[in-house]
């Protein structure tokens, strides 16, 4: 499951660099904080901490896919 997380992340950053759409950034910290959560396990506290900031990394991907978004320029 790391794996895939790693590899949809190396995805994500291609494409932000092939188009440079700023909301691909979020996305991409998003799946490395999950491959990060994953890698240390669900009873870690650090695993924990990672899994609360993806959560956090989620909310800001909503904001910067909304229509009235600043990230989406």
């Amino acid at each position: 499951m790391i794996a895939v997380y790693v590899a949809a992340t190396m995805v994500a950053l291609i494409q932000y660099v092939r188009l440079r759409e700023r909301w691909l950034l979020p996305l991409a910290f998003l799946l490395a904080l999950e491959a990060a959560a994953h890698f240390r396990g669900e009873w870690d506290p650090w695993g924990r901490v990672f899994h609360v900031g993806a959560a956090a990394t989620a909310l800001a991907l909503v904001l910067a896919v909304s229509p009235r978004s600043q990230l989406r320029r």
